[in-house]
């Protein structure tokens, strides 16, 4: 099974949701990450280790539908991206602002690979938010 640090996820697709006009950089994003979960007193494990993480999670949010390269008319530099409806509807999954949150992550976790497109489609058509 495929286990997926969620909360950097969910970070780095809010950050594509913002990001019009400027370049998407998840190795910052990562750091940034960690200093928020040091700030409430949960362990970051190894920074360099997080950094590559967000930098191949990049690549497999781009490769497997998630996000796409933001065109210039929305801001588009060559070096940012928009969520596509697959990552919206990830983002929406994870989004920890959402009571109950956890349920989604929970049902995902008990896939094989659950940002696999065929798995993640199914999945997210059938679990319930909150």
């Amino acid at each position: 099974m495929t286990t997926y640090n969620w909360d950097l996820i969910e970070r780095l697709l809010h950050e594509v949701q913002n990001g019009a006009g400027h370049s998407f950089t998840p190795r910052p994003y990562a750091e940034q990450h960690a200093a928020a979960m040091a700030a409430e007193g949960e362990p970051i494990g190894n920074l360099d280790d997080l950094k590559v993480t967000a930098t191949e999670y990049e690549k497999l949010l781009l490769d497997r539908g998630f996000i796409a390269p933001r065109p210039e008319d929305e801001g588009g530099n060559g070096e940012n991206f928009v969520l596509t409806p697959r990552g919206a509807s990830l983002l929406s999954l994870l989004d920890s602002s959402i009571p109950g949150h956890d349920h989604p992550r929970q049902v995902l976790d008990e896939q094989v690979d659950a940002l696999d497109e065929a798995t993640f489609d199914e999945v997210a058509s059938t679990v319930q938010i909150a």
